[in-house]
């Protein structure tokens, strides 16, 4: 017999938990279902998606080529030669690989339906007219995720591939990489990227309860100014056109949150 909908003032401590331990099986649900759809694209997913970044002739490499050339900028930024080879060293290696990249696919294709989920559990806690915007939160915080998804994949990995590949102490060492290191760092730079680009949306309810202001963020800007900067040198070839290009869309992001708070909070101080 399904429970009865309470109050949320009537909710105990324990029916917050039973309503979290649905939230997370509806959406484990959901991301076996994507990853089970992922399984009949496998071959597409492995061999022109995951390891798109192998060729040379990957569109990012080209791209940055061309713009390199456009601005008349000198030195080794046109990618011809990605000297790896990617080998697995494990009995079961391939097979784990395989179900945690479908597992991972589906989480990305499921995120917006976690949201949805999320959305219905914090809900009760909103005023009406707040609830009233789930349509809006789901749709803007998928988009985000999304976006932040491709900028990872299209900018982040390709650039990380190609220092790891091109960085060598010695002649006499060769780059032979695990497959589970190299899945493990587009899976990381890929997710962690869909992650940021939602810091807007985090910011605005954080915002909302009190625990961040407009003036905080603006206080630590040039703090993380810095940690964009740090994160942009590391990931990218030494040259100033790949740094300024993951850094410009990180520091975008982070002024979009500055905004976003002084919304909220000229939105609470006109409600009283």
């Amino acid at each position: 017999m399904a429970r009865k909908k309470k109050n949320v003032d009537e909710m105990s401590f324990l029916d917050h938990l039973e309503d979290l331990r649905w939230l997370l099986v509806r959406s484990s649900a959901v991301i076996v279902l994507m990853a089970i759809l992922v399984y009949f694209v496998s071959d597409y997913i492995f061999d022109t998606i995951i390891f798109g970044p192998t060729d040379p002739n990957f569109i990012t490499y080209r791209f940055f080529c061309d713009v390199a050339h456009k601005l008349g900028v000198t030195g080794d930024i046109c990618v011809t030669e990605l000297p790896f080879v990617i080998q697995n060293t494990e009995m079961e290696g391939q097979v784990n690989i395989f179900i945690w990249t479908c597992i991972t696919a589906g989480f990305i294709l499921g995120f917006p339906y976690v949201l949805y989920e999320f959305w219905k559990f914090i809900s009760p806690a909103l005023y009406p007219k707040e609830r009233k915007n789930a349509k809006a939160f789901v749709f803007f915080s998928s988009i985000l995720f999304f976006l932040g998804v491709l900028f990872g994949y299209y900018v982040i990995v390709p650039m990380s591939v190609n220092f790891v590949a091109t960085f060598s102490v010695s002649k006499v060492v060769k780059n032979e990489f695990n497959l589970e290191s190299y899945i493990g760092m587009i899976k990381t730079a890929v997710i962690a990227s869909g992650l940021f680009f939602e810091l807007p949306i985090i910011i605005f309810f954080l915002t909302k309860i009190g625990l961040v202001s407009a003036n905080f963020l603006r206080k630590y800007r040039k703090y993380s100014i810095v940690i964009v900067l740090i994160i942009a040198a590391i990931v990218t070839p030494p040259d100033v056109v790949s740094q300024i290009t993951v850094a410009i869309p990180m520091l975008l992001i982070y002024e979009a949150s500055i905004f976003i708070a002084s919304l909220v909070e000229k939105n609470k101080l006109k409600n009283g």
